[in-house]
């Protein structure tokens, strides 16, 4: 029983980390065809492209 609850709770921390990327993606300053990249990477890949992003990913006012 406490195994289903935490893995919805692991879940909705994904969803959160994964919306939260997202955003971030959108702020940043990086052109709109690597955005779209890093926004199918989060959204295809949950867990693994919100890995690659938060080590990789493009930031909110820097480039590249």
């Amino acid at each position: 029983m406490m195994n289903n609850s935490f893995g919805g709770l692991f879940g909705v921390l994904i969803l959160v980390g994964d919306i939260w990327a997202v955003i971030n993606i959108f702020q940043s300053t990086v052109s709109n065809e690597k955005k779209l990249i890093w926004i199918v990477a989060v959204v295809l890949l949950p867990l693994l492209g919100l890995a690659l992003w938060f080590f990789l990913g493009p930031r909110a006012g820097k480039s590249g």
